[in-house]
């Protein structure tokens, strides 16, 4: 996938279903949770106008960066564009035939995430796929014109 198409679909997308973000752990520091990688990427991409919906099965109902949390991509009641993974490689065959079924039209594996399967799958239901790569660093490289290293941490 080149730099033109990730453009188109930064651009032509409003809303992110995102497969992993973190809830607080019991007795963890909140603050913690500001940390974790797809919490950052979540708040980063709404910060710049996506909708962003977290899933998580362990955190139904909790809410994370003013979103609720929906236990299964297939619950989401509202269209979803892309649906951005944050979750092992293995996993992620089952997630495209999810993502395909509620109608998103990209499956995104982030940076470190590949699977054969998964791109096999996506391409037969019609879904692009993009995989090892991160949504905000694509984001920051075509939009902002920046090349931030990930994730920027600032002591608090």
């Amino acid at each position: 996938m080149n730099n033109i198409d990730i453009k188109e679909i930064l651009s032509s997308s409003k809303t992110i279903a995102m497969v992993g973000v973190s809830s607080e752990k019991k007795g963890e520091d909140p603050k913690n949770l500001k940390r974790k990688p797809a919490n950052v990427v979540m708040k980063y991409m709404q910060d710049f106008g996506y909708k962003v919906i977290p899933i998580n099965p362990f955190a139904k109902g909790e809410v994370i960066n003013g979103e609720t949390v929906i236990d299964d991509i297939e619950n989401i009641s509202i269209p979803v564009d892309i649906v951005d993974v944050f979750r092992p490689s293995k996993e992620t065959p089952a997630i495209a035939k999810k993502a395909a079924k509620i109608g998103s039209k990209v499956l995104w594996l982030q940076y470190g995430i590949h699977n054969d399967d998964a791109k096999k799958i996506s391409e037969n239901l019609n879904l692009k796929y993009v995989s090892d790569k991160c949504i905000k660093q694509e984001y920051q490289k075509l939009f902002q014109k920046s090349h931030p290293v990930f994730p920027v941490l600032r002591n608090e």
